[in-house]
């Protein structure tokens, strides 16, 4: 298995959902991101320049969630994704979003796996 850096349930607030109403106030959200870098960890000579900054990458996501309405989880998943490959060394990531709507479930969840 490469190297990687795990961010589990990182709470994030965006306005997302196919209804108007569900979009008028900002919702709870979970993303968890699994980051495989460019490099092994084993390169890194404990400089954080070598790396990927995870506390950037969290503030990335929240700002991205936060910029503006969607109908889609899905969309922001893409969104997401796209954002974090240009922004960071990262040679693969998963993204999933989890969505706390539905009230007979704990969570409904979309997973990516980008590139």
């Amino acid at each position: 298995m490469p190297d990687q850096i795990h961010i589990e349930a990182l709470e994030i607030r965006a306005r997302i959902g196919v209804p108007e109403e569900e979009r008028a106030t900002p919702q709870r959200l979970t993303v968890s991101l699994t980051l495989e870098l460019k490099t092994d960890f084993r390169d890194l000579c404990d400089r954080i320049e070598a790396t990927i900054d995870y506390a950037a990458v969290c503030e990335a996501v929240k700002a991205l969630a936060a910029a503006q309405p969607r109908h889609l989880v899905e969309t922001l998943a893409e969104e997401i994704a796209a954002d974090l490959l240009k922004r960071f060394p990262i040679r693969r990531l998963t993204v999933e979003v989890r969505k706390f709507i539905l009230s007979e479930t704990e969570y409904v969840a979309i997973r990516i796996k980008r590139p």
